[in-house]
């Protein structure tokens, strides 16, 4: 028998050799069949397999010569030259697997997928058994956001090769990353079984039972993965996350850092090291982390954004004159970027939309939203829930206090879902049910909801810290609104309604902005008419100004400032002598780049004195010791215009075409002041000298806000009330008759 058996190997491999693979998988089939564990036939049909591939490869491929030097171009990197060969290789040789198969790796290594997919699907066309080609071909898929074909590759890889480790491990990764990580740990376990050594592996294994919520056993396989793989950059980086998220922090930076160095062109680690900095109040090394990672990974539009928002918090503007001209490209392609980073550095609201869709789909998990038939009638009372992160000492709640309480009882039920992790307890009696939800998951959150009965779901946020847009996407309520958090379109097709007025969204400026629209009569934005303005008997010493002279002032934050306004302020300065700029002062960087601004544009720093920060009601009192403040411009004076405007001070703003640079305007004109808002810079300039060195004009204006204040509809909060209220029965009437969200103009007086 043992003669007989040899035999039977030999004319195997003879079979093989010629050629002639059914033959010798016969062969090898028939060993198996009397002795199913011979490792030698098992060897012999696997190596079988890599044969029938190369010679499938060599078929219908060109001359040696011109095979050698398409190869050679591959191997030497120079993919430009070898797609221009191959494609004339190719128009000869059109059923060649190696010329197919090159121009993939070609296309796929100059990051043009479309074409490798092409190549790669020609590939597998030609040779449907090759696990390799399907291998290739999901790897190209994948990369290019066809994650389901990706899917379907990758199986058809494993299928024509049971113990393809490696596409057990990407097709496990993909489940993970598109939220199938219950199927996506089955996988993994595979691949780890196939290769128990296999330390990315393991990392994707963590990576799918820390997404179902199995932090521990995540963190377990983690640290499997770094025995295996000291420098596994990857599961460095992802203990880093755990740990921060379990408020570990300096173990987080520690992780970091040994992810950047495993691998210094890995970009993530910065990025995140950088939040993490933010936290510590260590700005600048934040900003050279975000620096980092935008240089590592140019497609890292997220870290870019980050970077220039925190050069802006210290107004460092050093750059901005060279970026200036990438500004508008920045997230409309590539990786997305963060919405509200970019409202200060351009007011271009048809790119901001563009911005907000792009960021809502990649970041946003798809869902199918939940559907909510319409009862048969309109409840007793509509149950409103109001949805954030933010009900704690924050402005949208110093806006929205008194709006709470004077809902009508009668009619609405007033929810509030807070997930933020800060102190609610001053707010929590301002609403008939609270929830505190900041540690359930999405799902959970979606399910209490749901239990609940919202009729009209209210996102505090939008595109802010703390926004969780998952819960809206699956839906939590029939009816769900954006309002006051973010000042802009959320281009989220599950929101349906955004309130706004007829000034911080003009009929102009209608088509960007995808929710349909509750305009309401007045302005858009909440007010508390219950805030007591103290005398507290303060003077211009006390806060560190002069006795006499003009006192222009801006108390937004320090952002928000750009070099078009700031030149503005000086020449004001300059121009009324004895004048001074009063700022708040956000941080120490801020107040020393501003006065060596200051300093270049001819003005003595001492002209600019920084407000430090004081409690609110001292804050407000504040006010009435300046005389005209003055507004940014690409992001208006929000809350702080409010603020301003209810102390008495009048607040010159000049408007501009997003939303968020019409706030002010929209509260000037329902306080009765439309002619403090104005359309140009030169209006604005020309309006701020004027009144600065017309004393009977300024004080005509203070005259007219200290009437209008309690007369004109800003501060009339009562019928604010009824006006959105009027909204959300509009919208829900809307609902119940089964019709799709439609513009909503409030007519109620």
């Amino acid at each position: 028998m043992g003669k007989s058996l040899e035999a039977v190997f030999m004319s195997a491999k003879r079979c093989t050799k010629r050629g002639e693979f059914d033959e010798a998988k016969r062969l090898y089939e028939g060993v198996l069949l009397q002795f199913p564990n011979n490792v030698r036939a098992r060897k012999g049909i696997s190596e079988l397999t890599h044969a029938r591939q190369g010679a499938a490869l060599l078929k219908d491929a060109p001359p040696t010569q011109a095979t050698e030097a398409f190869l050679a171009l591959l191997s030497h990197g120079k993919f430009h030259e070898a797609i221009e060969f191959g494609k004339t290789l190719r128009a000869d040789y059109p059923d060649s697997v190696l010329v197919h198969n090159g121009l993939g790796q070609a296309y796929a290594a100059l990051n043009r997928l479309e074409e490798a997919a092409q190549s790669f699907q020609s590939v597998t066309n030609l040779q449907p058994d090759s696990a390799e080609a399907h291998y290739n071909l999901g790897l190209v898929l994948q990369m290019a956001g066809q994650n389901d074909k990706a899917v379907a590759s990758y199986e058809a890889a494993i299928a024509n090769k049971p113990d393809y480790f490696a596409a057990y491990n990407n097709l496990g990764a993909l489940y993970c990353s598109i939220g199938r990580p219950t199927e996506a740990t089955v996988i993994l376990q595979s691949a780890i079984k196939l290769k128990p050594d296999y330390a990315d592996a393991y990392n994707n294994l963590g990576n799918a039972l820390r997404a179902t919520g199995s932090t521990d056993k995540a963190v377990a396989y983690y640290e499997h993965t770094l025995t295996l793989q000291p420098n596994h950059a990857r599961a460095n980086y992802n203990l880093g996350m755990i740990k921060n998220a379990q408020g570990k922090k300096w173990e987080a930076i520690t992780y970091l850092e040994r992810a950047s160095a495993c691998d210094p062109a890995y970009a993530d680690p910065h990025r995140e090291m950088a939040t993490i900095l933010l936290e510590f109040g260590l700005r600048t090394e934040a900003i050279e982390s975000f620096a980092r990672a935008a240089t590592i990974d140019p497609n890292d539009t997220n870290s870019l954004c980050n970077k220039l928002h925190q050069q802006a918090q210290i107004c460092d503007w050093g750059e901005l004159a060279t970026v200036a001209q990438y500004i508008p490209l920045i997230g409309l392609s590539g990786s997305s970027a963060l919405p509200w980073t970019m409202l200060t550095l351009e007011d271009a609201p048809e790119r901001h939309r563009m911005r907000s869709e792009r960021r809502i789909q990649l970041s946003v998990k798809k869902a199918e939203r939940h559907r909510f038939d319409p009862p048969s009638a309109r409840p007793a009372k509509l149950r409103i829930g109001y949805f954030s992160s933010d009900i704690s000492q924050h402005a949208v709640m110093f806006l929205a206090r008194r709006m709470m309480e004077l809902h009508d009882r009668d009619r609405f039920e007033v929810c509030a879902f807070s997930y933020g992790d800060k102190d609610s307890s001053k707010f929590r009696g301002l609403f008939d049910r609270f929830y505190d939800v900041h540690k359930l998951d999405d799902g959970e959150i979606i399910a209490l909801a749901q239990r609940t009965g919202v009729d009209i779901a209210i996102d505090l946020n939008g595109h802010t810290k703390g926004w969780r847009p998952d819960l809206f996407a699956h839906g939590v309520a029939p009816v769900q609104m954006s309002y006051l958090g973010y000042p802009g379109t959320t281009g989220a097709d599950f929101i349906d309604y955004i309130i706004a007025d007829e000034v911080v969204i003009p009929k102009a400026q209608r088509p960007h902005y995808s929710e349909s629209i509750v305009y309401l009569p007045d302005s858009y934005q909440a007010n508390d008419n219950q805030r007591p303005v103290v005398d507290h008997g303060l003077t211009r010493a006390d806060v560190g100004l002069p006795e006499q002279g003009f006192v222009f002032v801006c108390f937004n934050s320090s952002y928000k400032i750009t070099p078009e306004e700031f030149d503005i302020w000086m020449r004001l300065l300059s121009g009324v002598e004895g004048s001074v700029l009063w700022l708040y002062k956000d941080n120490d960087l801020a107040q020393h780049n501003l006065t060596a601004e200051a300093a270049k544009r001819g003005i003595d720093p001492n002209r600019l004195i920084f407000a430090e920060k004081m409690d609110m009601e001292k804050h407000l009192a504040r006010h009435r010791l300046a005389d005209l403040f003055l507004d940014t411009f690409n992001v208006n004076a929000h809350t702080t215009a409010s603020d301003a405007l209810w102390a008495g001070l009048p607040i010159l703003t000049r408007m501009g075409k997003g939303f968020a640079s019409r706030v002010a305007g929209s509260l000037l004109h329902a306080v009765g002041l439309p002619e403090l808002a104005v359309d140009t810079s030169k209006a604005y300039e020309v309006m701020a000298m004027e009144l600065a060195t017309d004393p009977a004009k300024m004080a005509a204006i203070k005259a007219r806000l200290a009437e209008n204040r309690l007369t004109k509809p800003l501060f009339d909060t009562e019928r604010f009330v009824r006006h959105i209220e009027g909204g959300y029965d509009a919208s829900y009437d809307l609902f119940l008759r089964g019709r799709d969200p439609e513009d909503i103009r409030v007519r109620i007086h």
